[in-house]
């Protein structure tokens, strides 16, 4: 057995005793009364009490309202809140230790509950050696208590988790993009054709041009490539006779729309295979476009996955068949779109966009739909997978590879460790 102080203890670790351990059994305040929870209620992750909509009984009576959590009893005259009419509203005080009876505006009294000597000090020392670790997750070396049960069952939880994060990125794009879903979609299209190192430059450019604009010249690939190199700061008159051709075209086109062409330096090509080069990737763009007559959002209502690889299986165009860089002839052959990339489009991408597809149209099941068809999708290839692998878990999909992802970014680099299903069962 150890014993806490204040200084080791966290409002954040008392919360998590409330939600699974205290909130089962039936409590006693400082002042004699018998609690008993109906409901622990909803955290709130904005300004004002910590717990929302609980229900609890002080003695016989039912009590529905809000819970706050401090260190010390004194921390609620330390905040301000026996000022803050907010907490008028507060019906149960937790605390680490109560060394101050505490009152609300009007002077009433708050039962307060004492919490330290209320659980199993095990658990503290647990989670202080998670938030000690110097470890690439907290619990390293753990996960082996973990069995296949819960650890499907908390994937299943981190996948929806981490498709309402991409969903809600979208929207936020929805809403610079005036509700417009297929320039947002061709920005996304852009950013996954640009893999990790030129995504950010891709979308850039997809931001730099109006789709309207592209649909408009849909039907004519050598136009669509003078455009996306034109905006891309791509092309020169000195990198041959391809490229000038393009360059003066897009002279004009730029003219007619005035657009206004990126930094050439945003692109990069220094440290990947060269069939990753921007070049190679903004052709494959512009063929998309071609192949689907500008019609992208047509991709959206396609019903199964396989059709969907099919259309966004393109080639580069013939002129890449032997260059690499413009100017700079290579032997070579057909830059197509690698089942690597594809699957990768497919999950950060087209899934994403479905689902909100699938809202923006009432349509009950895009969840279901983006869910199953992650499962169907084999399992990406990354540090983070591999190092979760090397503890022993394992992912059998891009579902699963999707979650691990969302529970180390979301949950083990943030030692969030109290809020995770594994998390919890090592603790206990």
């Amino acid at each position: 057995m150890i014993t806490q102080n204040n200084a080791k203890m966290s409002e954040d670790f008392i919360y998590y005793l409330w939600r699974f351990c205290l909130s089962i059994k039936t409590l006693e305040s400082v002042n004699g009364e018998k609690i008993t929870v109906i409901s622990p209620g909803t955290k709130n992750t904005d300004s004002g009490p910590d717990i929302f909509n609980a229900m609890i009984l002080i003695d016989n009576t039912r009590w529905a309202g809000n819970i706050e959590f401090h260190i010390n009893s004194s921390d609620w005259f330390k905040h301000g809140h026996h000022n803050d009419k907010a907490y008028d509203s507060t019906i149960l005080h937790v605390v680490y230790k109560a060394d101050k009876q505490v009152f609300r505006s009007n002077g009433s009294l708050i039962p307060t509950i004492e919490i330290a000597d209320k659980y199993n000090p095990d658990m503290f020392q647990k989670y202080q050696v998670f938030q000690s670790s110097s470890t690439w997750i907290p619990c390293s070396g753990m996960l082996n208590q973990i069995n296949y049960f819960d650890k499907i069952l908390w994937f299943e939880r981190l996948m929806a988790e981490r498709l309402e994060h991409k969903a809600l990125d979208i929207f936020g794009h929805l809403s610079i993009n005036k509700n417009d879903l297929t320039q947002v979609l061709f920005q996304k299209l852009s950013r996954g054709f640009g893999y990790k190192v030129n995504a950010d430059a891709m979308e850039q450019l997809a931001s730099s041009i109006k789709y309207r604009v592209l649909l408009k010249h849909s039907n004519n690939l050598f136009q669509l490539e003078a455009l996306l190199y034109g905006q891309a700061g791509l092309l020169s008159t000195l990198q041959g006779e391809y490229c000038s051709k393009l360059f003066y075209e897009y002279t004009f086109l730029k003219q007619k729309y005035g657009l206004i062409p990126m930094n050439p330096e945003s692109w990069k090509f220094m440290r990947m295979r060269p069939a990753n080069f921007p070049t190679i990737r903004i052709s494959q763009l512009a063929n998309l476009i071609y192949k689907t007559s500008g019609q992208l959002i047509n991709i959206l209502d396609l019903k199964q996955i396989n059709d969907i690889s099919d259309l966004l299986n393109v080639s580069a165009s013939e002129y890449w068949n032997n260059h690499y860089r413009f100017g700079k002839l290579v032997s070579g052959n057909k830059k197509k779109t690698g089942k690597t990339m594809l699957n990768r489009i497919l999950i950060n991408v087209i899934i994403p966009a479905i689902f909100v597809y699938g809202r923006m149209k009432n349509t009950n099941n895009s969840g279901d739909t983006a869910l199953l068809w992650l499962s169907q999708i084999p399992p990406e290839k990354n540090n983070i997978t591999k190092s979760f692998e090397d503890e022993g878990l394992s992912a059998e999909n891009a579902g699963h590879s999707q979650a691990l992802i969302e529970l180390f970014e979301r949950y083990c680099s943030k030692k969030r460790c109290l809020y995770c299903r594994f998390g919890h069962i090592i603790i206990n």
